[in-house]
């Protein structure tokens, strides 16, 4: 069998960030999707500012303007720098504008406190479907609703509570994804499962914040939507993060509806 190609979002040379076919936005084929631009944005800041012995406890994604599907540069700013936090601010450019920011917390690992906090009950699942050790080259999303899996999203247009399991190109082609950046890509989910109704996605997200207690195990992540909030054409979702240890954090947006482009996966 012939190998299938290296395939991922963007290419990179000298610091600029060309995106390839597989980046484009299922909204237009002009902007580029949400998650290839989250992950782009939070491997910039990996690289710049990640420190040994710290977790990404929080990235927060702005998506203030339109993504083009043009290419990319950043800067990217330390903001502090302490003993057991570090914040670091990227702006991601287009044609000399800003288009997108994004800030990551750091903060030092250490011991748990004594006592016990209350925690929910129900822990979302992985499909059992899906092998633990896939070709290095496959990716795939299954998705749930009342809960059952499966890769058809058509057969979960309802208004039912959604879930994503789900593992992506890597953002640069020829790259091994990082644990923070694939979280990143995975989470930018969390609109997708809080927004998704009966009649399709007709909400766009402005932002997206994810908090974070560890980094995953594994290149396949859930979302599970938690909530979902709207009243006149504004929306808030919350959703939780895990793998095949569990929980491990949580994914919250901002939506403006967006019905004049409602993505319609019936």
């Amino acid at each position: 069998m012939p190998q299938r190609p290296e395939r991922g979002f963007f290419t990179e040379a000298d610091g600029i960030y060309t995106p390839t076919k597989y980046a484009a936005s299922p909204w237009s084929d002009t902007m580029l999707n949400g998650p290839c631009v989250s992950g782009l944005i939070a491997r910039e800041l990996e690289n710049a500012h990640a420190p040994d012995g710290f977790v990404p406890a929080r990235f927060t994604l702005d998506l203030f303007a339109p993504v083009r599907n043009e290419t990319i540069t950043f800067s990217t700013t330390r903001v502090r720098d302490g003993n057991r936090i570090r914040v670091a601010d990227a702006s991601l450019i287009q044609s000399g504008k800003v288009s997108a920011r994004a800030t990551v917390v750091y903060l030092r690992r250490s011991e748990q406190p004594p006592g016990t906090v209350w925690t929910r009950d129900e822990h979302p699942s992985p499909p059992p479907e899906v092998v633990d050790s896939p070709p290095a080259t496959d990716t795939y999303s299954w998705y749930s609703s009342d809960g059952r899996w499966s890769r058809g999203r058509s057969e979960h247009q309802n208004s039912d509570r959604k879930r994503l399991w789900s593992r992506q190109l890597p953002v640069i082609v020829g790259e091994e994804q990082s644990p923070f950046v694939n979280t990143a890509m995975v989470g930018e989910g969390t609109s997708f499962v809080t927004n998704w109704g009966d009649e399709g996605v007709g909400f766009i997200n402005a932002d997206v914040t994810l908090a974070l207690s560890r980094l995953p195990e594994g290149l396949e992540i859930g979302v599970e939507a938690d909530n979902h909030i709207g009243t006149d054409g504004v929306a808030v979702g919350t959703a939780v993060l895990f793998d095949r240890l569990g929980p491990f954090g949580t994914g919250v947006v901002t939506a403006l509806a967006n019905a004049h482009r409602q993505v319609d996966f019936g």
